[in-house]
C-alpha cells in the first residue's frame, strides 16, 4: 500500500509565481530577478487589478442589484396586455401555438385559460412608460428608469434560474457577478467588504423558494471575493464582536500572531487561500469599527427615512436594506446585492401580489431618488428584476376573483437606472399575448435556448452590459480553472448598446 504525505503533495502543486518567488530568495535568483523583474518574483498571491483587461471608460462605479426572487408577473406590473382582458377565460392554445416548455405544475392541465390582469395601467412621465397601479412610487421615477421588456432566460425552475442570473450558469458552484467584479477591479474601500448581500422576506409568499449563500459566493475564485452577508437579526455581520473578556489590545495581538503564522505557511506553500485568510482576518477587525457606524441610521434625516417608507427602521426589511445599500454605496462598496423573496404567485395572485409590491415599490423608488438627490445616480447602476416571467394563462382554476401564473422564461421585464443607462425609455416588446419577444414587425425572435438577436436580451447579454458599464470587457475577465478559462458570460453575451446613454 502506498501512503501519500499531503504536505509533500501540496509542495508539488505550488504555483509558478510561488516557485519563482522562492527561487528569488537564493543566490541564483538574484541574477534571475534582474532579468525578469521584481513584480514577477513576488510571492504575494493577491489578484492583480484588471487594468489591462479593457480600454473602456467606466460609466458606473458601483452596482446595486435589487433581485426580486420568485419571478414578478409582467402582465400585472410592467407589460400591459389589453388583449388578455378582451379574451379572458379563453384557451390560450386557440390564440397561439404553445411551443414553450412548461413546468410539471401545469403540463397536465386540461385547459390553459387566458388570465387578464385585475389591475389598471397608466402612462407616466414624459416617457409615457406603462406601469401598473400596484407600483405608484415606481411610476414617479418613470423618467429615471429604463424598462427592458425583452429579457429571456433558458431556465424554467427557480433555483437554476436564480443561479443563472447570479453566476452565468444554471449549475451551482460558479463565481457570482459580485465576486467576478471584486476579482477584476479590486476594492476602493479597505474598511468594508467589496461585495455585500442582504436578504428580505416578502409578504406575498414569505416561505417560498429558499436562497442559498452560494448565490453570492466566490466559486473557484479566491474566497476573499465572496459576498459578505449582512444579517437581519443580531450583529449585522457574524462574529463582529470580541468575545467577552477580550480587550481590543488582546484581539490585535492575537491577530498579529495568527497573521505571522499564516504568512509563514504562505511563504512555504504559496497557497492563495492562505493569503485570502490573512486578508479576511484583517477586514473583520476593521469592520468592528466600520459596520456599527454604517448600520447606525440615527443620523438619517426624518424626511429621508419617510421617503423609504414605514418599514425602513425595521432591520431585515426590504426598505431597511435599500437604505443600507445607499449607505454602502456612499462608503465605496462596489457591489450590493439585495434579494427579496416571495414573488412566486402560482395561485391567488390578487391576494399575494399587492403585498409584494407594497414591500418593494416605495423603497425601490426612494433608492433611485435618494441617489439622484445626492449626485450619485449618474455613477451608480441600479437593477431591478427577477429570474423569469409568468404565464398569460392561469395555473389552476380561473375565476372572477382569482388566478395564478406559472413560470414563463421566454419574455419578461426588468428595469435599470443610472450608471450610464438611458433614462426614460422602454426597450423591446412582446406580442399581444405576452408569450414571445417580437421584433418591430411583430415577428417572434427567439426560442427557449440562447439565440442572439438585437431585439432580445439574454441573461448573458444583461451581465455583459452590466460589466461594460463598470468598465470591464466581459470576454477578457477570465480565470483558469481545471484547464479551462472561465468567465461570467461563458461563451455568450453581447452588450446591449441600445440602452446605453
Amino acid at each position: 500500500m502506498n501512503f501519500h504525505n499531503p504536505i509533500d503533495e501540496n509542495r508539488m502543486l505550488q504555483t509558478r509565481r510561488h516557485f519563482f518567488g522562492t527561487m528569488a530568495k537564493g543566490i541564483g535568483g538574484l541574477a534571475l530577478g534582474s532579468l525578469i523583474g521584481k513584480d514577477f518574483l513576488s510571492a504575494d498571491s493577491s489578484p492583480k487589478l484588471a487594468n489591462g483587461l479593457t480600454d473602456l471608460a467606466p460609466k458606473a462605479k458601483r452596482i446595486i442589484y435589487l433581485f426580486q426572487s420568485g419571478g414578478p408577473s409582467p402582465q400585472d406590473l410592467f407589460d400591459h396586455k389589453p388583449y388578455l382582458q378582451k379574451h379572458n377565460g379563453e384557451d390560450l392554445r386557440d390564440h397561439i401555438e404553445m411551443t414553450q416548455r412548461v413546468t410539471g405544475m401545469t403540463a397536465n392541465q386540461a385547459s390553459f385559460p387566458i388570465a387578464g390582469t385585475h389591475y389598471n395601467f397608466d402612462r407616466y412621465g414624459q416617457s409615457g412608460a406603462e406601469i401598473s397601479e400596484l407600483l405608484p412610487y415606481t411610476a414617479q421615477i418613470a423618467d429615471d428608469i429604463c424598462i427592458v421588456r425583452n429579457m429571456y432566460t433558458e431556465a424554467i425552475n427557480h433555483d437554476p434560474a436564480v443561479t443563472f442570473f447570479q453566476t452565468g450558469s444554471q449549475i451551482a458552484g460558479r463565481p457570482s457577478m459580485g465576486a467576478w467584479l471584486s476579482y477584476g477591479l479590486g476594492t476602493s474601500n479597505k474598511d468594508l467588504p467589496n461585495f455585500v448581500a442582504m436578504v428580505s422576506r416578502g409578504s406575498g409568499r414569505p416561505n417560498c423558494q429558499p436562497l442559498y449563500d452560494r448565490l453570492w459566493g466566490s466559486g473557484f475564485l479566491p474566497t476573499e471575493h465572496a459576498g459578505v452577508k449582512f444579517m437581519s437579526i443580531g450583529d449585522p455581520v457574524l462574529y463582529l464582536r470580541d468575545p467577552k473578556g477580550m480587550s481590543k489590545q488582546a484581539r490585535r495581538k492575537m491577530l498579529d500572531h495568527v497573521a505571522h503564522l499564516n504568512q509563514n505557511k504562505l511563504d512555504e506553500f504559496g497557497d492563495p487561500e492562505i493569503y485570502a485568510r490573512i486578508q479576511q482576518y484583517e477586514l473583520a477587525y476593521r469592520m468592528q469599527t466600520s459596520v456599527p457606524e454604517l448600520s447606525d441610521i440615527s443620523d438619517e434625516p426624518k424626511h429621508v427615512l419617510e421617503m423609504y417608507g414605514p418599514d425602513v427602521t425595521q432591520r431585515g426589511s426590504y426598505a431597511y436594506n435599500c437604505l443600507m445599500a445607499r449607505r454602502l454605496a456612499e462608503r465605496g462598496v462596489q457591489f450590493t446585492q439585495l434579494y427579496h423573496m416571495g414573488w412566486d404567485q402560482h395561485f391567488t395572485l390578487p391576494k399575494q401580489l399587492p403585498g409584494q409590491c407594497r414591500d418593494t415599490d416605495q423603497a425601490s423608488a426612494a433608492l433611485v431618488k435618494d441617489l439622484k438627490q445626492r449626485g450619485m445616480l449618474d455613477d451608480t447602476l441600479v437593477v431591478w428584476g427577477g429570474e423569469f416571467g409568468r404565464t398569460s394563462y392561469s395555473q389552476g382554476k380561473l375565476t372572477k376573483t382569482t388566478y395564478g401564473r406559472d413560470h414563463h422564461p421566454r419574455c419578461f421585464p426588468i428595469w435599470m437606472a443610472g450608471g450610464g443607462v438611458k433614462p426614460g425609455i422602454t426597450h423591446g416588446q412582446t406580442d399581444k399575448l405576452g408569450y414571445n419577444i417580437v421584433d418591430p414587425d411583430g415577428n417572434p425572435v427567439i426560442g427557449d435556448k440562447h439565440h442572439y438577436s438585437k431585439h432580445a436580451v439574454h441573461v448573458h447579454d444583461l451581465q455583459a452590459t452590466m460589466m461594460h458599464l463598470m468598465g470591464v470587457d466581459h470576454e477578457k475577465l477570465t480565470f483558469k480553472f481545471q484547464g479551462r478559462n472561465f468567465r461570467l458570460t461563458d461563451v455568450h453575451g453581447h452588450v446591449v448598446n441600445e440602452i446605453l446613454a
